[in-house]
Parts: structure tokens; sequence; C-alpha cells
């Protein structure tokens, strides 16, 4: 099925109509001293380390009252600070059909993100969902078209674009003011994955729906490095470091290079490490091979290098390297990560520099104040603004991590349309885009 292309543009002159013909339900400024009565009814889905961390932030700001995990010690554990007030269900639908609940917070492994956000959506619930948003680049295409359609406040887990200092967003301002200079480059550099394998399966435990917790993903016996925090390195679950990591500093690169609102328009491989081999996990991506068929064993790439090309000509290297965000240009060159900003550009700044640099990141911010990603999403609820992560821009630039994912599968340059939403004249990378999706876990918008 062929979907519009959606631009974060196209959203905000839709929801500017929106805002006009659909009445605030809430009418006064946001207060965080609400009584319980006023606060928003929130439930938490995925509720496993990350899932547990933006489940309590939500509860700091509105009434958690319900949580789903198809782990039920996560579930049960995650219940116990709310003595009784916060129900505990295996099935996240049963939260969609509570007419209580607000927004949904959800925390699951990556290939459950798209499927249960377009549940909530569709169900009337706002979302705040965990990235990497997508698994493949058609979900990306999916999300998108929910969002539009349903008009819902949609907000990704990308918490640069809102904490840590506000020093991700300086380094967006600073780039985008040309201080840096006219032609652009950034460094995404992230880490490596993990390999290990082949591993042991088992019977799973009692207390984990292990057909549920697979869902669209290929039939398979349960393995322990298949869950938790080591979903990542497996593609069936995730796109491994590349995705993971990748997309917390590609996605501000991207934006300060001016690309947030199409992507890169050309991905080269430059090299790569894939433990079960490149052929061997193409081949079973393009469906040529039986995933049951594959080593129990991590499988995504452990290192990588890749070079992003911008339509305006600015270029992104993702690569496994150290955890930074290297900007560049003709004019000087700053770092930043999650402990710093620095660079001579930042070291030379005057105190009206650093006044205007202040006032410029509210800007960018979208008139609102930076500092917790939550407090933002839960702003945008009430006065249905589009949050700070919004779902077209993230989309971009997971669909870049995706599209490395690619061009280093295929060991060649891959082209892309933004417009047509898929590769150009490359069969082969479009089959790539999508999966088969096991019933009864498709998604369905």
């Amino acid at each position: 099925m062929k979907l519009p292309h959606a631009s974060r543009r196209d959203f905000l002159k839709w929801s500017a109509g929106l805002a006009v013909t659909v009445p605030h339900i809430w009418v006064s400024p946001f207060s965080w001293a609400e009584s319980p009565n006023e606060r928003l009814n929130v439930a938490a889905i995925g509720v496993g380390g990350r899932g547990t961390d933006i489940g309590r932030q939500a509860a700091q700001l509105g009434n958690m009252v319900a949580c789903a995990d198809v782990h039920r010690l996560n579930a049960e554990n995650f219940a116990k600070p709310y003595e009784g007030r916060c129900a505990v269900y295996k099935d996240y639908r049963e939260i969609l059909d509570r007419k209580d609940v607000d927004a949904v917070t959800i925390g699951t492994p990556d290939h459950w993100h798209v499927k249960i956000s377009i549940d909530a959506m569709k169900a009337g619930k706002d979302v705040y969902c965990e990235k990497p948003l997508t698994l493949t680049i058609q979900e990306s295409q999916l999300i998108c078209e929910a969002v539009r359609r349903t008009g819902r406040v949609f907000q990704v887990g990308t918490q640069q674009r809102s904490e840590f200092n506000s020093m991700f967003l300086k380094a967006v301002v600073m780039a985008r003011s040309g201080r840096l200079g006219k032609k652009l480059r950034a460094i995404s550099s992230v880490g490596q994955a993990t390999s290990g394998g082949p591993f042991p399966t088992s019977e799973p435990p009692e207390y984990l729906d292990w057909d549920f917790w697979l869902g669209q993903a290929p039939k398979v016996p349960f393995c322990e490095n298949r869950i938790g925090w080591n979903f990542r390195w497996w593609f069936e679950y995730s796109g491994g470091q590349v995705t993971d990591w990748g997309v917390h500093h590609t996605d501000i690169a991207i934006w300060a290079l001016g690309g947030e609102d199409t992507g890169p328009i050309e991905v080269t491989p430059v090299s790569f490490e894939f433990p079960l081999g490149r052929e061997l996990m193409l081949e079973t991506l393009l469906g040529k091979r039986r995933w049951e068929d594959l080593p129990v064993a991590y499988n995504v790439a452990k290192t990588f290098e890749c070079d992003m090309v911008l339509p305006n000509g600015n270029v992104v290297k993702l690569l496994s390297g150290p955890n930074e965000l290297i900007i560049q240009g003709e004019l000087g060159r700053i770092r930043v990560n999650r402990g710093s900003l620095t660079g001579r550009p930042i070291e030379e700044l005057t105190e009206a520099d650093k006044k205007w640099l202040d006032e410029e990141v509210r800007k960018l911010y979208r008139g609102k104040e930076p500092g917790s990603h939550m407090r933002n999403f839960f702003e945008c609820v009430k006065d249905r603004s589009l949050p700070i992560s919004d779902v077209f821009t993230h989309c971009n630039a997971v669909n870049a991590c995706h599209m490395a994912n690619i061009a280093m599968l295929l060991n060649r340059k891959v082209k892309w349309d933004p417009e047509k939403y898929q590769f150009v004249d490359d069969e082969e990378a479009n089959t790539l885009t999508k999966r088969k999706q096991r019933e009864p876990y498709t998604i369905t918008l």
C-alpha cells in the first residue's frame, strides 16, 4: 500500500487548522501543582529497563493508573510503588480499552513500537514512545500516516532534544546559524554493538508469554539472550547499535545540518562487520533463507561506517567510534556528547553571544522551556502542539540509520527519493524497507 509522504511542515499546517476547530480540554496554564483530578491519567506499556524509566517519569506528572507487559514480573514490579492504584495487565489492548487513560508511554522492544503506537492512537490516546521508533522504513511511513489521521500528540524518546543542559540544542543552533561555515560535515560516533553466541535455547519461563513477546517477528525457540537489554543485537527485533544509539546523535546531526525534513538522499557504506556474515544476513532479510535456520547468535553489525549526503550537500558520517558528535565547517568545529560541549567557537562566545544563543535555543525549542523531555510531552498534550521530538523528523532520522544498514548489507551506495519514500531504481534495497509480519501481530492502520 502506497501512502502519501508526511512531512513535519504538512503536519504543522494541519495541526494549526485543528487548533481552530477543536476546543482544548485544558484551558489553564500548565501547572505542576495540579490536583489528582486535573492531572492526566497515564499508563505504561512495556516496563522492562527503559520502559520503567519513562513510566516513572510520566507518573511524576500524571496519575499512573495501569501498566502492561508480557513479562509478568516486570509489570508487577513496576506497579508496586503505586500501592494498588496501578492495574496490571499482560495484554496492552486492555489498557487501550479503558476510557480513563489519556496517554501512554511505550517502552517495549523496537519491533513492537509501531503496532502498539498505532493501536493506541486509534484508541484516542496520546503517545510517548521510546526510540528507535521503527523497525523498518515501511513502519516509518505507517506511523507518520497514523499521526496525521488521528491527530494525536506523539513524542519520540530522543531526549537529547530536551535535556543534558541544552548542549545538543546549542550545537544545533551554532551549526544552523552559519557560525561554523556554509558547508558542514558531522561525525555521528555511537559505539560498537555486542557480538556473541551461539546461545542455548530452552523453554520460556512461566511468567513470560513468549509468543506475544515475539509478536510480528519469526517464531523461534526461547533464548534468554533475546530478551531484556540484548534484544538490540538481533535484526529480528532491532537495527543494532546503528539504530539504537545511532539515531540519538544522527538525529541531532541531521537537524543541525538542515536535513530534518527529508533525511539523506544518498548513503554509502565505508566499512562494516557482521558477526554471521553480510551475505547470510542479506539473504535472510531478502526472504531467501529462513530466520529459524540462522545460528542462535547476535547478528547485527558490530562495527560500521557510512556516509550520508543530505539534499543541501552536507554530509553525516555514522560510525562505531567513541561516543560523540562532531560538527565542522570551514569556519570552526564543535564537539558534543552528554557530558560536554566544546570547541573554539564555543570557547570564544562573548556574554552577548551567550545571551543570543540562549534565546535561539528557546526559539528552536518551539517556544517552550527545555529541560525535561517528558514534561515537553505533557505540555504538548495539554496545548495540542507539536512535541520537540515529533514523529516526522524522527522518522527521517531513523530512516537514515535503516538506510545505513541497508547500504552495508548490499555493500553499495543507495539513493533515496524522500517524496516517493523509496530507493531509486533499486529493487533489492526497496525489498529491505519492509519485513514479513507474523500473524496475528501484523500492523494495520
